[in-house]
């Protein structure tokens, strides 16, 4: 359901990082667009902790299920499918919460160097959505950042500071033994075997049960605990997007799963 992504590679999404600079973009702008093609097969997209409480009102939230792992807001069940947007990646609600980590895209802050103290403003090169078009807003006035850029800037930075607090709340979870492999069972009322997904990591619900004393209450006054139950009370949309992937023919085939006239005789 949900896989980390391989080391030393790009964000996901990102194709080719370029700082911003008005020595060479003086005449950059950036359109406006209501398509996101890149969305259309991606059915993980990572959220921050500050996005817990309203992207649980349309998303499960798990974790990678790697050494760090990172919370992930689920758009489907199964790998290249995304029920919230069309095959031009055009939303099919718009009332649905778009993660930040997608309306940052194309830019981001990055290092660029390893040992670099600063972040710099990045865009990535192969979006269509940046470049020197006639209409679009300018990236720069003059030598200056524009207004646009300064609110992207605030955007990628304000997602940085909560990339921060999502990484504590995680160490916290692990340092607390709160979090195991995770399964979600996918039960249908005619007769056939659960559709099974694993892959991911989830807060043990006994586990936080059996919190006491000093440990609870840390968890308390942090604000953790409502964080824990919007993700434990997310994870019942993982039926509601197995729905949506039947309904709009993606995920598995419940047509050729459907058990047979004569096997539901012999139950």
């Amino acid at each position: 359901m949900a896989t980390a992504a391989p080391a030393n590679q790009m964000p996901l999404f990102y194709n080719q990082l370029e700082p911003l600079s008005s020595n060479v973009h003086p005449n950059f702008k950036v359109r406006a667009t209501d398509k996101a093609p890149f969305l259309a097969g991606a059915n993980a997209i990572p959220v921050t902790v500050d996005e817990f409480v309203l992207a649980q009102r349309h998303y499960p939230i798990v974790f990678t299920a790697d050494e760090n792992p990172v919370p992930l807001a689920l758009m489907g069940l199964n790998e290249g499918v995304n029920v919230y947007v069309d095959d031009e990646g055009k939303l099919l609600n718009q009332d649905v919460y778009v993660p930040a980590y997608i309306r940052r895209y194309p830019f981001m802050l990055a290092r660029l160097q390893p040992d670099a103290q600063d972040l710099t403003l990045c865009f990535d090169r192969t979006a269509d959505v940046v470049g020197e078009f006639e209409d679009g807003q300018a990236l720069f006035d003059g030598d200056k950042p524009s207004e646009t850029t300064q609110n992207i800037m605030k955007l990628c930075e304000d997602f940085e500071m909560s990339v921060q607090r999502t990484g504590a709340f995680v160490k916290e979870l692990k340092d607390a033994d709160l979090l195991i492999d995770g399964e979600v069972s996918i039960q249908l009322s005619d007769g056939r075997p659960p559709f099974i997904y694993r892959g991911f990591k989830m807060v043990a619900e006994d586990k936080l049960r059996e919190l006491r004393g000093d440990a609870l209450r840390k968890m308390n006054q942090s604000g953790m605990l409502p964080l824990i139950f919007a993700h434990l009370f997310s994870l019942s949309f993982a039926r509601d997007i197995f729905g949506k992937q039947a309904a709009q023919g993606k995920g598995p085939d419940l047509a050729a799963t459907a058990p047979k006239a004569e096997d539901k005789a012999d139950a």
